[in-house]
């Protein structure tokens, strides 16, 4: 396994969830403002931007449930760096070409990632999506088989002006095959989420719990993982890049700033309450290492 691959394995009583492991479909580097956010505009730091970030994992978690295999995000897909059609072209391609530099070698598609595992694409019954952007979405045209699940906020961005302007690939989202579930959160019964008002029971079990963490974009979600007696862990897709910025309070160069601040809030709060809770980001460099030690 490389050295971004983890697995964190539950034992005995431990309830319905067997394992959670961390796999990368490459790595990526963005713009500093990224990460660590800025008071300029995006488009701003965007195009005046000289430098980028040190590589970061491009991070896929997979869930072995009593009830199937899940995945939360699907990563990049390697077509992005081997076509040079897969983005689109004039300003709007500029814009990406300026946003993140991505080295996904044949090693790091998602097949051969949950080959590392023991698994293939075929094994995954549902794929959860943190959102829609396109180093979350890679692996669907790997996943025909499976359940892809996003929420319906995040959905409804497809149809809203622009999406390529705003991060949407359409044409590698709305795949002929792909079996979609949009969700929408419920009011939340269980206490112990709160202050989340709302969430989605993944399983019916309490182990797999959606959580609404809308900011970067407006449908985004995080997943609680609760595995018994053991730490909690949160998947929290791009809300933040690194759990230590987030602890910091520091908030990320992209999306909305007050969605983004609301939402970091509850999920500190969240983790103060629960204590010890593991927060897993989707480019977060320390994810594998926290989520060995869990």
């Amino acid at each position: 396994m490389s050295t971004s691959t983890a697995v964190s394995r539950s034992g005995p009583g431990d309830g319905p969830v067997r394992a959670v492991s961390v796999i990368s479909t490459g790595t990526v580097q963005i713009r500093p403002e990224h990460p660590y956010g800025s008071r300029k505009p995006m488009y701003w730091w965007l195009l005046a931007s000289r430098q980028w970030t040190p590589p970061r994992p491009v991070n896929v978690y997979v869930i072995e449930h009593e009830g199937g295999l899940l995945l939360f995000d699907t990563g990049q897909d390697r077509a992005s760096v081997t076509s040079r059609g897969y983005f689109p072209g004039g300003l709007t391609g500029v814009l990406y070409g300026r946003l993140a530099r991505f080295d996904i070698g044949a090693q790091d598609t998602l097949t051969a990632q949950l080959a590392t595992l023991g698994y293939a694409p075929g094994d995954v019954g549902t794929a959860i999506l943190s959102h829609l952007h396109q180093d979350h979405i890679g692996g669907l045209p790997e996943l025909g088989g499976a359940e892809i699940m996003v929420s319906a906020a995040e959905w409804a961005e497809l149809s809203g002006p622009t999406p390529e302007l705003r991060g949407f690939l359409r044409e590698h989202i709305r795949l002929p095959g792909l079996k979609w579930r949009q969700v929408t959160m419920e009011p939340a019964r269980d206490g112990s989420v709160a202050p989340f008002t709302e969430s989605l029971d993944v399983m019916g079990d309490g182990s797999l719990v959606l959580l609404p963490t809308s900011g970067h974009t407006a449908g985004s979600v995080s997943l609680l993982v609760r595995r018994g007696t053991r730490t909690p862990l949160l998947l929290t897709g791009d809300l933040t890049y690194d759990a230590e910025i987030m602890k910091r309070g520091q908030l990320p160069g992209v999306g909305n700033r007050r969605k983004l601040a609301d939402s970091t809030r509850k999920v500190l709060t969240l983790a103060e309450r629960l204590g010890g809770l593991v927060i897993l980001p989707a480019h977060d460099p320390g994810a594998a290492s926290r989520l060995r030690d869990a």
